[in-house]
């Protein structure tokens, strides 16, 4: 009881120093962050599904063509996805003069905007999980049922994505994480808007180009400690799994 007590009386002064360090816009900053990582997590989740079980699945020659469009994140320099995303949805661009002639909102430098580019730049930390807990569960168990005259939808609701579990959870992670600590791309799609697209990453950047390492150091410190808590259940996870394994 005592020892309960103390840790709140520990706690109470450090969540209270943090608060009084964090202004309006740190904490407005760190809602739109969380809610484009739920969105673009949740919306990834939905279209990398199909797109991982035909890369887990097919034989076509397109396979690689497309896994290597998917994992391009990976390796190119977030501000040329972000500028190159601007540029097609700008006003000028291919995509944003569709939308003007049909009397649609152009994206750039809003909320939906900062979600494309996310769900673009987070695609692959989302799809090779999930293809890679597709092809672990192999054709044996699609066969079995499909013996036992099931469906294609059925086999794969009932039997693919049970066993896919594992990387469901990896993937929504992995996904979240990867939003969370954007930077280069949510920058150039959405600019520095307080409270429409200026998310935390941003947030530190302004503070330490202002000078304010305190802020700096509180927003940058929860970052770090949010970043390293994911990838110790990642790799616990998997230290877990080849243990039992």
């Amino acid at each position: 009881m005592l020892s309960a007590s103390s840790s709140d009386a520990g706690s109470a002064p450090a969540f209270a120093a943090l608060s009084s360090l964090l202004g309006p816009d740190d904490w407005s900053a760190i809602a739109l962050t969380l809610r484009l990582a739920v969105t673009t997590t949740a919306l990834l989740l939905v279209l990398a599904t199909p797109l991982a079980w035909w890369l887990a699945r097919t034989r076509s020659w397109c396979k690689g063509p497309v896994g290597a469009v998917v994992a391009l994140p990976l390796v190119l320099p977030p501000t040329v996805l972000g500028f190159y995303l601007l540029v097609l949805l700008g006003p000028q661009g291919p995509v944003g003069r569709l939308m003007q002639a049909w009397g649609l909102a152009l994206l750039p430098f809003t909320f939906w905007g900062l979600v494309l580019a996310s769900m673009v730049y987070s695609l692959p930390f989302v799809v090779q999980p999930l293809q890679q807990a597709f092809e672990a569960v192999g054709t044996r168990p699609l066969e079995v049922a499909a013996t036992l005259r099931a469906a294609p939808w059925d086999r794969f609701v009932s039997v693919a994505l049970p066993l896919a579990r594992p990387g469901f959870l990896t993937a929504g992670v992995l996904g979240f994480a990867h939003t969370v600590g954007e930077f280069g791309v949510v920058l150039m799609m959405g600019g520095n808007i307080p409270q429409q697209t200026r998310v935390v990453s941003i947030q530190i950047y302004n503070h330490v180009e202002a000078m304010e390492y305190a802020q700096a150091h509180a927003l940058a410190g929860g970052m770090l400690a949010f970043s390293f808590v994911v990838l110790l259940w990642l790799y616990g996870r998997r230290a877990g799994e080849r243990r039992g394994g």
